[in-house]
């Protein structure tokens, strides 16, 4: 097909204001009189779907199996991550320009706002987390980063089957959600937080109501009744936004079983710790941590944000979580490595190991019989 048909087509297509479809690009390319084999159509309605509606050059690599996130870097090289770690496709986009109006364009599609006055932005396409950032705030040209969010959420045995001791950490992780203890997953960014939140939640009994609140929603857990509540960014005024906490105070009014906040980061910690000390058993949510002997200044640095002095976070934070579960990235895989439990000891929060892996594989800790005994 020659580039002005091609054009063509984009023009018919995007001229009108009914929505992009497999079947109207079709009738779009028969009315340029194009004679094309059948797979040939078949493929050029996938490309032009994908160019005007989906995620262009990147849509391919997110629909692989395996792949958790596709990202483009400032050269216009994109690349992978998923189970063979971060991997050069060997693809590009050819300019700074095609790049900046992808970026655009998936930005607007979220609902977003990406432009000079605005360089860095996310939202939600499909499956898919987006988030974009052009120059010049973005040094060597636009960036893209998508993380593929799977509507087919693997299990806990799945999961388990590249971790170290996963027999032991199955049990654990499944007494954790049968006892109703509220916990924290941790971890570095990437490391499979949201997975094994996930996971855990589908094993959650189908007649408990399940309410996930999240900035862009990623948590998609294998429940039959798990509600999503999602935060929302202001307009140029700054009107209309929906902060975090604000969300977490609403779920208290639609009568949850289990209240979720896919990541504490914020001022939302007063909110999440004050709804988790008024009986909401099984309770959790993720934190970015190095470790988890960092959560406990992770959760005071947050409480900061919310007026909340050290102590009161301490004191409330002891009261309302039973456990940390850190998750770490080794070797290309992610799998948890300790499972502790808060305390409050001589007026500080510490965390005592209940699980633990050691030179000698999986140990229990002095916590154990606490959390699962």
């Amino acid at each position: 097909m020659r580039e002005e048909q091609l054009e063509a087509v984009r023009e018919r297509l995007t001229s009108s204001s009914e929505p992009v479809t497999a079947e109207r690009i079709a009738e779009a390319v028969r009315a340029e009189g194009l004679a094309l084999g059948s797979g040939t159509t078949a493929q050029l309605v996938k490309t032009l779907r994908d160019e005007l509606v989906g995620l262009g050059p990147l849509q391919q690599f997110v629909d692989a199996a395996g792949v958790t996130d596709v990202v483009l870097d400032g050269t216009g090289r994109i690349w992978t991550d998923g189970e063979d770690g971060l991997v050069d496709t060997g693809q590009r986009i050819g300019s700074e320009e095609q790049a900046r109006t992808l970026a655009r364009r998936l930005i607007s599609i979220a609902g977003g706002r990406l432009d000079e006055g605005h360089p860095c932005s996310d939202g939600r396409i499909g499956n898919c987390r987006i988030h974009a950032v052009i120059p010049p705030i973005a040094v060597e040209g636009t960036m893209i980063s998508l993380r593929v969010a799977r509507s087919s959420t693997a299990g806990l045995e799945q999961l388990a089957q590249q971790w170290k001791g996963a027999d032991q950490w199955v049990r654990a992780l499944k007494g954790l959600v049968a006892r109703g203890r509220n916990y924290l997953v941790s971890g570095a960014t990437g490391s499979g937080k949201t997975a094994l939140l996930a996971a855990m939640l589908s094993q959650v009994p189908s007649t408990e109501r399940i309410l996930v609140v999240e900035d862009t929603t990623e948590l998609i857990p294998d429940h039959p009744h798990a509600m999503h509540l999602q935060g929302r960014g202001g307009n140029v005024e700054g009107a209309g936004r929906v902060e975090m906490g604000q969300l977490v105070r609403e779920t208290l009014r639609m009568r949850p079983d289990r209240l979720i906040v896919g990541e504490c980061r914020g001022a939302e910690l007063r909110d999440f710790l004050t709804a988790m000390n008024t009986g909401h058993a099984g309770a959790g949510g993720t934190v970015h941590a190095n470790s988890p002997q960092a959560v406990p200044a992770r959760l005071i640095a947050m409480g900061a944000l919310a007026g909340l002095t050290p102590e009161t976070v301490a004191v409330q934070a002891a009261a309302a979580l039973d456990a940390v579960i850190h998750v770490e990235r080794r070797e290309g895989k992610r799998m948890p490595t300790a499972l502790a439990a808060l305390r409050y000891d001589d007026g500080r929060l510490t965390m005592v190991p209940a699980l633990t892996i050691g030179a000698a594989g999986l140990e229990r800790g002095p916590a154990w019989e606490e959390l699962l005994g």
